[in-house]
């Protein structure tokens, strides 16, 4: 009953397209307010002018506010989808389509992913539905071991998708980065230390252009994450890689550093733990793809967050074992782990905050996204059942305040053909 009442007022207000924020309460609803703690029953969550006001058994309704009856349902703070190319393709096998990737640009630090950015990407709306109404966007390095400058965005039904533009630049080391630079780990980290160098000349306004190997433009926009005020996302998964990147701390103090991959990490996670220094990672690869994952587990993010070390589910992309449909899925595997002998997996809060609170700090908007507390956005679902579970799904989703349409090309093909009347087929041809 609570599914089919909410699914129908969602599929009314897809055609009204609402614009403005709207102040609203759900009350006697189930809230799990995303900042690693477990869900509270019989809550309710309060949200004005598009900022959530509180989140609670204890709150005061006022009189006059719209109320949302959530009995039965979960609400939750909206997922974060941390690492991913949504809105840079369309199809990603037809390359006119796809902006995930520049491999034969002239350049690549300087790439900035936001103007190829397409809010009305079917990806985008697809992630919404499925509960997810942030993410950190980049793009794949490939002609470079610099993919370029991601962004933070939102995946509402409008025009202004970023959030945050320039939030941080992505590199490729390990065998991804090695295979880039010349066919060895050796001249990555080459590489590196070069345009690193080129960089800090830029900045003190030392550079020599003959003897320099990136273009001005690159070595600009890396001139934001020597200072640190650019994180620098380093995709890498060996063990003693993970070292060598730490290492960089050493001399470049100022680096604010995010391993993406990390399928090693358990086994330098109090070295990673020591350092600071928060993990994305897809948390079910558990099988030796590369030489660089021979020990990779789905025990890796348990033994990680164990350990102390700030891990965010991410990097889900792309094919349909891995899209950012399934990061709830993912939390949730990692809180049934805990009952696998010898595995170690995650509570229920520290796996749901794995796919909100913990993205968002890692971003850069710790208490502000991927929370439901006073000042936080207004960015709510509403579940009908627990949302780590394969058989609940959102009934409505809000960003900043402001409800968004749950109808995709996906669900439009599924209402067509569902209970498609053969009457209306034309006639056959005569043989």
């Amino acid at each position: 009953m609570i599914r089919h009442a909410f699914l129908t007022a969602a599929a009314a207000l897809a055609l009204t397209a609402p614009v403005a924020a709207q102040d609203f309460a759900i009350t006697n609803a189930t809230v799990a307010t995303g900042d690693g703690s477990e869900p509270i029953e019989n809550a309710t969550v309060l949200v004005q002018g598009g900022k959530v006001v509180a989140a609670g058994t204890d709150v005061a309704v006022p009189a006059s506010m719209r109320v949302i009856d959530g009995s039965g349902g979960w609400v939750t703070p909206g997922i974060f989808v941390s690492a991913t190319t949504l809105g840079l393709w369309d199809v990603g096998a037809v390359s006119d389509s796809n902006d995930s990737a520049a491999g034969s640009s002239d350049f690549g630090a300087a790439l900035d992913v936001v103007p190829a950015l397409n809010p009305s990407s079917q990806h985008v709306g697809v992630a919404r539905t499925s509960g997810a109404t942030r993410a950190t966007v980049y793009s794949q390095p490939t002609g470079s071991i610099f993919g370029g400058q991601g962004a933070v965005v939102d995946l509402g039904a409008d025009a202004e998708m970023v959030t945050k533009p320039r939030a941080f630049q992505m590199i490729a080391l390990g065998e991804r980065g090695a295979r880039i630079a010349g066919g060895s780990r050796t001249a990555t980290f080459v590489e590196l230390e070069t345009a690193l160098r080129e960089a800090r000349e830029v900045a003190m306004g030392r550079r020599t252009p003959e003897d320099a190997r990136l273009t001005l433009q690159d070595a600009e926009a890396l001139v934001a994450v020597l200072s640190g005020k650019q994180a620098l996302y380093v995709v890498v998964d060996r063990a003693s890689d993970i070292r060598q990147v730490l290492g960089l701390k050493q001399k470049y103090r100022d680096l604010d550093i995010v391993l993406l991959g990390a399928a090693e990490g358990w086994m330098v996670a109090g070295e990673i733990a020591a350092a600071n220094v928060p993990v994305i990672t897809d948390p079910l690869d558990d099988l030796p793809v590369s030489f660089e994952q021979l020990a990779a587990t789905q025990s890796n993010v348990g033994r990680m967050v164990d350990a102390g070390v700030k891990v965010a589910i991410g990097t889900l992309d792309g094919g349909t074992g891995g899209q950012p449909a399934n990061a709830a899925q993912f939390a949730g595997n990692l809180v049934a782990l805990q009952n696998v002998p010898r595995a170690s997996g995650l509570t229920w809060g520290e796996a749901f905050a794995a796919i909100s609170s913990v993205p968002a700090e890692i971003a850069g908007f710790g208490g502000k996204l991927g929370v439901l507390k006073p000042g936080a956005a207004g960015d709510v679902v509403i579940w009908d059942g627990d949302p780590l579970e394969l058989s609940s799904a959102p009934m409505r989703v809000f960003i900043d305040g402001v409800e968004q349409p749950l109808s995709t090309h996906q669900s439009r093909l599924r209402d067509r053909y569902r209970d498609l009347d053969e009457s209306d087929l034309p006639k056959a041809y005569d043989w």
